[in-house]
């Protein structure tokens, strides 16, 4: 009887020790920094820049540097006429100093013994007349009309950078958030042969006509291009900083005060036995499938979410009532069922932004470290988990 009794405590035990991992992923609100009540979020940008070129004023302007290219076109002719009519006269000039000094060599080479000629004829360096080569006449061509690449030119105005500037849970209708920006044009510098930039921008919030941000950006030159700035593509550099800064400008306003959509994963464990742990598979089923119907975008169904979810907590939290912490135990319910537990609590709520509630589950879980045998994994991880709940 007894060792019946020894096999059901030890088939009991390795059974609560069957526990393995899943990532969840999930989408949360994130919060803003400066926060705002739902019925006042709307907002309004203004943008003042030097920026306000069309497609039409690109390609016109193509279009009017041919015609100026085509007016000039004779002149180009004849400029590169003159140049060629010097280049004959220097070569004039060049071919008859080639023959003088040929004559020379000849002369001095005329004076020497028949050995020392032979010698220097078979070493090839006797005297040769080299006649430089005739310049031949490249008519410049006419100038061709290109249809201008556009996605190498900044086409925007201030209205169109002002739509580009979108808050995460916010509506533009209205202006109780007053978002002003002023970007300059983009300044290129040259140093020791590379190219720097930068573009000074300024941007200022109101809050209900309160500031609250007045920041300035881009001022200082940064690294671009390990060449000087006459062998870049200017316009299109200017364009894709242009789209550098906007998207900083766009981060940091959601950052301050959007309400963002954000993916997020967290590793939960489950026990795989069934009997004992039903209500934990369940509790593991609730959280798992609710955390994945939180939709950020539907207040609603969020609130049902949390609610499901919470079902499951509640079986966690009651089920770490019947674990009996200590060394050795036999129950079914013993320390490592309440080290998994603790770990899914603390992930769960730091993956949800609740840093003092996963603190509140850290502290009852290093009350028990007593009498839970931590593997090297875990004591890493547990260590993670602190410092992500201490950090500030």
């Amino acid at each position: 009887m007894y060792k019946i009794l020894l096999s059901l405590i030890c088939c009991v035990t390795l059974q609560a020790q069957n526990i393995s991992a899943e990532q969840v992923e999930f989408e949360m609100l994130k919060n803003p920094k400066n926060q705002t009540e739902v019925s006042t979020r709307f907002y309004n940008v203004t943008v003042n820049s030097p920026y306000n070129v069309t497609a039409e004023d690109v390609i016109n302007k193509a279009k009017k540097d041919r015609q100026t290219a085509l007016a000039e076109y004779d002149g180009v002719v004849k400029k590169s006429e003159a140049e060629f009519q010097k280049k004959l006269k220097d070569h004039d000039v060049e071919v008859a100093k080639a023959k003088e000094r040929y004559e020379l060599e000849s002369a001095e080479h005329k004076k020497l013994t028949l050995l020392e000629r032979m010698t220097i004829t078979d070493q090839g360096k006797g005297p040769k007349l080299v006649i430089p080569v005739t310049p031949t006449y490249y008519k410049p061509a006419p100038p061709v009309y290109q249809e201008p690449n556009l996605n190498n030119h900044v086409i925007v105005d201030n209205n169109v950078l002002a739509s580009q500037i979108i808050i995460d849970g916010f509506s533009k209708e209205g202006s109780y958030l007053d978002v002003q920006l002023t970007i300059s044009a983009v300044q290129f510098q040259d140093n020791a042969g590379q190219s720097f930039v930068n573009q000074p921008t300024t941007l200022i919030v109101k809050v209900n006509g309160q500031e609250k941000t007045n920041q300035k950006f881009f001022t200082e030159y940064k690294f671009l291009s390990s060449v000087p700035t006459n062998n870049i593509n200017k316009s299109l550099e200017e364009k894709n900083h242009l789209k550098k800064v906007m998207t900083f400008v766009n981060q940091f306003l959601n950052d301050e005060f959007g309400y963002q959509s954000v993916k997020r994963t967290v590793k939960l464990d489950k026990v795989k036995n069934k009997g004992d742990y039903d209500d934990l598979e369940k509790a593991h089923i609730y959280v798992t499938t609710n955390l994945k119907k939180i939709q950020p975008a539907d207040p609603v169904r969020t609130e049902a979410a949390f609610n499901g979810m919470q079902k499951g907590i509640d079986i966690w939290l009651s089920t770490l009532q019947k674990v009996e912490f200590k060394k050795d135990s036999k129950s079914a319910f013993n320390a490592k069922i309440g080290e998994y537990i603790y770990f899914n609590l603390i992930r769960l709520h730091l993956a949800l932004g609740k840093k003092d509630v996963a603190e509140k589950y850290l502290n009852e879980l290093q009350e028990n470290l007593i009498s839970i045998k931590l593997s090297y994994d875990e004591e890493q991880e547990l260590k993670a988990l602190e410092n992500e709940i201490y950090k500030k």
